[in-house]
């Protein structure tokens, strides 16, 4: 698992135009998803992630400083122990007459459970909602946002979706792609493809294949993600629905499953995610007009 990282934009030729036209937009996605990588190529440890008991003993082994240390927090040249994972969310703001015309992206880094930073970048919404277009929507928000973020993420986690997508090019396969850092999807609901048994009422922990149909642009059967019961409710009268969940770069299915469901903590949603989920409403409601 070893790879480059970077800070800026690796591929700005793949950066989300809102000036382009639908055709012209989805023949980038068909650019963008030859650029993906939906297999496991990333420096960090991914088991403190996933085993709430590993990330315990890395940080005592660690101590708090070595967490905190931006610049020297690596066992080797090629193994992060602790690594940053930033969520990012979505809202958008309204003007006057009461129309979206402002999208504002706000990301979440954490650390060792930690959050160690928050920022977020609004910037002028320039075209319509249009499903499978989302990231040209949406995107230049994030990418502002990740701009003004000092830390240095190893991981993108996505309220949205990553290969589970028409083109195999959702959003959060789109700006990884750009950025060329390991990014997941998590959505709330079913893009595309075909789930591979019943959903309703799964225990925790459970995880049921999603694999691509004449709906996605690829091989019929390809495996695009999987729908994970993060939590359940001990109750026969009511159940939570899972999540979809799905690799957006250099992240396979199998661990975008095991990461999800490693960072929920106590809620349905992956932490970070869940908490640029709130600071999103938060920023809102700092006095932005």
């Amino acid at each position: 698992m070893t790879a480059p990282r970077h800070t800026s934009q690796p591929r700005p030729d793949l950066a989300p135009d809102p000036s382009l036209g639908r055709a012209e937009m989805e023949a980038l996605q068909h650019d963008i998803a030859d650029a993906a990588v939906f297999d496991d190529e990333f420096r960090f440890d991914p088991e403190p992630l996933t085993n709430p008991l590993a990330a315990s003993a890395a940080t005592t082994t660690t101590g708090d400083a070595a967490a905190n240390d931006e610049t020297n927090n690596s066992l080797d040249d090629n193994h992060t122990p602790n690594p940053t994972v930033v969520g990012i969310d979505q809202s958008f703001l309204t003007n006057e007459a009461g129309d979206q015309d402002r999208a504002l992206s706000a990301v979440v880094a954490m650390r060792s459970g930690e959050v160690v930073e928050r920022v977020h970048a609004v910037t002028t919404l320039e075209t319509p909602y249009i499903p499978g277009l989302l990231s040209f929507r949406e995107g230049g928000a994030i990418l502002a946002a990740l701009e003004s973020l000092a830390v240095e993420p190893d991981l993108f986690l996505f309220d949205g979706s990553g290969r589970i997508h028409f083109r195999q090019a959702g959003i959060a396969t789109h700006i990884g792609v750009v950025r060329d850092v390991p990014s997941i999807g998590v959505a709330k609901s079913l893009l595309c493809g075909s789930l591979q048994g019943d959903t309703a009422n799964l225990s925790a922990g459970t995880r049921v294949a999603i694999e691509a149909d004449d709906s996605v642009d690829a091989p019929e059967g390809t495996l695009l993600g999987y729908a994970v019961q993060t939590r359940q409710y001990d109750s026969p009268n009511r159940y939570i629905n899972p999540l979809y969940v799905s690799p957006g770069h250099r992240v396979g299915p199998e661990t975008a499953a095991d990461l999800a469901l490693g960072l929920a903590g106590t809620y349905k949603l992956p932490e970070p995610v869940r908490l640029a989920d709130s600071y999103a409403t938060e920023a809102k409601g700092e006095g932005l007009d």
